[in-house]
């Protein structure tokens, strides 16, 4: 069901931060510091993925999520629901319940056998797909998942997040010359702010945290190099 009404996008974001912390799948530690997909440090963690096991908080953002959507790109302004491996697939099932909209989803790569598919569920040309996930830093995983969809010769023009790193400025613009319009929930500046104001972490972790969030090149090459 759709939900009726909802907070405002700055409320919406600080309770999902708070949710995010609830559930500690935020993550800061600045004297041994994670080590990113990319190879490179960071003192910031998340993990989208405890979500699904809080159902309270799950169905709370979920309906954040659909609100934000509906409310940024229009009440009609979908056909389908596509999640990306694997992340996305549990998040794009319950937005497209609530949507009551068709879900599908999209594979990294090809299955290398049978069909040799990257997409899986009914997806037809000349539909409006929304892809969800949980995440994203840079948006580079979404182009190959909007190329995926668009290959069907459906469109796909928006990419709804829980979660937007919110520091790297390229994100929005390359997604942006892709003809992708991102909707998110909250960025790493929306955690900082909570966790802050509730004292989850130590002055010194924050202020590490809040010295990487103004500049992340930088930290990181700082680190690196050390």
């Amino acid at each position: 069901m759709i939900p009726a009404t909802y907070p405002p996008a700055a409320e919406i974001a600080r309770l999902t931060a708070r949710m995010l912390l609830d559930i500690e799948a935020v993550h800061f530690n600045a004297a041994d510091p994670f080590t990113l997909a990319s190879g490179l440090p960071s003192p910031t963690y998340i993990d989208c993925r405890k979500l699904i096991s809080y159902p309270r908080i799950r169905s709370t953002l979920m309906d954040f999520l659909t609100c934000t959507v509906m409310r940024n790109a229009g009440l009609e302004a979908f056909d389908n629901i596509a999640g990306g491996e694997t992340a996305g697939i549990p998040f794009a099932a319950l937005v497209a319940e609530r949507m009551a909209l068709p879900m599908s989803y999209v594979r990294k790569k090809p299955k290398g056998y049978g069909r040799n598919a990257r997409i899986e569920g009914a997806m037809h040309e000349g539909q409006r797909v929304l892809l969800v996930e949980d995440l994203t830093t840079d948006g580079g995983s979404k182009i190959s998942f909007v190329d995926a969809i668009r290959d069907t010769g459906a469109s796909c023009a928006h990419t709804a997040v829980i979660f937007y790193y919110g520091i790297f400025p390229e994100t929005e613009k390359t997604l942006g010359d892709h003809g992708v319009t991102l909707h998110h929930l909250c960025t790493w500046h929306d955690v900082l702010a909570v966790a802050r104001e509730e004292a989850r972490f130590d002055a010194d972790t924050l202020a590490e945290v809040e010295k990487f969030l103004a500049d992340p090149r930088a930290w990181q090459q700082a680190r690196r190099g050390s």
